[in-house]
């Protein structure tokens, strides 16, 4: 806002510029907002606050007599502002951003309110590559070491990380993905010398603290995600280097809950192999919606003898139930490698018959 909102010292009453008042504050443009928005949509937003900044929010509230229209508009132009910031910062980075506002509303405004949003937005590594076409970025990134690639993919979306490592050279693959999985928690010196490297300009670090990244959980996004040659190329590359981390990462690579999402021609091949009992203990520790997919696959008959084993067999301890419903996984892996079914993966043709 090229002028601030004022109040009069004394009585906290909003007001113009004589020498007694004081620019309102934070908390009391917040007052001014929630009380434009009135109660029904304020006690929404009440919901997703601290009970300390109910509290706060609520005092000022009380404090507050009257709200000048010219208060009221020049709060809600300055939310107006903030938010359309941070969708430009969302959409292409603070420099994209910074840019646009300048444009709108003057180099001194687009800093102010740049400078407020990154006080408290943290805003995360390499937002120059996120919005750079996968191609390009392949390109780009394929001749990198290793480590450098992993730690690219990591911040990126799952989509985009998957796209290029199934284009990397096989050989490289492997070695990326099991980065990602050993990678934990990179440094902000070491990700501000990889942007260098990369680009000239710095992307803007927001935080110094230690941004966490990669694991286990990435990697099996990113392989989930990947056509199903990459995906067995890397994971038998790295049953052969490192049995341990491939056995972990196959583990989530498909849950037990993922049943749900075979055909049922594919679940009933699959109750075919699973043992009752096993069967009995999987299904014990998951929602509705995966036992009706099972039972609607089983005979009525086959259906009401395993609900009986399910209430005879009673509390089951969860170690037991997860180590069942991982050997029903291990049967589907088995199953979907030997081609008598099929696991629908991003990347790969619709099956045609």
């Amino acid at each position: 806002m090229a002028e601030d909102i004022i109040v009069d010292s004394s009585s906290g009453k909003p007001g113009r510029g004589a020498s007694h008042k004081k620019t309102l504050t934070g908390r009391q443009k917040a007052a001014v907002f929630l009380v434009t928005l009135g109660s029904e949509v304020s006690a929404e937003v009440f919901k997703h606050l601290r009970e300390d900044e109910i509290e706060t929010l609520t005092f000022e509230i009380a404090r507050i007599e009257v709200v000048e229209p010219e208060d009221r508009d020049k709060v809600l132009m300055e939310f107006q502002e903030l938010m359309m910031a941070k969708d430009f910062i969302t959409s292409g980075g603070i420099d994209y951003a910074k840019d646009l506002l300048e444009k709108a509303l003057g180099s001194q405004r687009a800093t102010d309110i740049i400078n407020k949003l990154t006080s408290s937005l943290q805003v995360r590594p390499f937002d120059f590559v996120r919005r750079t076409d996968p191609a390009h970025l392949l390109n780009f990134i394929q001749n990198e070491h290793p480590q450098t690639i992993a730690l690219i993919l990591a911040y990126l979306d799952a989509n985009k990380s998957s796209n290029i490592l199934s284009q990397l050279e096989h050989e490289k693959q492997a070695e990326v993905a099991r980065r990602i999985a050993n990678m934990d928690r990179t440094s902000p010196d070491v990700l501000r010398e990889v942007e260098r490297v990369l680009e000239k300009k710095l992307s803007t670090l927001a935080s110094e603290d230690f941004t966490t990244a990669g694991g286990i959980d990435t990697i099996v996004e990113i392989l989930n995600l990947v056509d199903r040659t990459t995906e067995r190329t890397i994971l038998e590359t790295l049953e052969e280097e490192d049995p341990d981390l491939a056995e972990e990462i196959k583990k989530k690579m498909f849950v037990f809950e993922d049943i749900v999402l075979l055909s049922d021609k594919d679940i009933q091949k699959v109750l075919r192999e699973v043992d009752s009992t096993e069967l009995a203990k999987a299904l014990k520790g998951v929602n509705s919606e995966v036992q009706d997919k099972i039972f609607r696959n089983m005979s009525k008959r086959a259906a009401a003898v395993l609900k009986e084993d399910m209430d005879f067999m009673g509390p089951v301890r969860l170690k037991d139930v997860e180590e069942s419903q991982q050997k029903i996984v291990g049967i589907i892996r088995r199953l979907e490698d030997n081609g008598d079914i099929v696991v629908a993966r991003a990347g790969e043709d619709e099956l045609v018959v």
